[in-house]
C-alpha cells in the first residue's frame, strides 16, 4: 500500500475497491501520526471497528473542509460535505470512555 504524508499524518493510502472497503475494520487502534487517507470519498462509517476516530474531510486540492472528531464505532454515517473528496481517518485523540 503506498503511503504519503498528509497535514502531518503518515497515512496509508487505500486506493483499491478491498481496502476502501474493509478501511479500518479489524485493527485495534493506529499510531499517533499515523492514519488512513480514503481518496474519492466524501462519507464514512465506523460499523465493526473497533476504536474511536477523528476524519478529516479534505477538498480536491489537500485542504480541511470539515473535521469530525472522537467517532464512536458502530456510526452508520459521518458526511463531510459537498466539498469534501476524500478523507483522512486518524485514532481520536481522547477517546470516549
Amino acid at each position: 500500500m503506498r503511503r504519503v504524508t498528509i497535514h502531518g499524518i503518515d497515512a496509508e493510502i487505500a486506493e483499491s475497491l478491498p481496502a476502501r472497503l474493509r478501511g479500518l475494520i479489524g485493527r485495534t487502534g493506529l499510531p499517533p501520526g499515523c492514519g488512513l487517507l480514503i481518496p474519492r470519498c466524501n462519507a464514512i462509517h465506523t460499523l465493526f471497528m473497533r476504536f474511536a476516530i477523528d476524519a478529516t474531510f479534505l477538498d480536491r486540492h489537500g485542504r480541511i473542509v470539515k473535521v469530525v472528531r472522537n467517532i464512536r464505532p458502530g456510526r452508520l454515517w459521518v458526511w463531510g460535505g459537498w466539498r469534501a473528496a476524500q478523507v483522512l481517518e486518524t485514532a481520536a485523540y481522547h477517546e470516549f470512555r
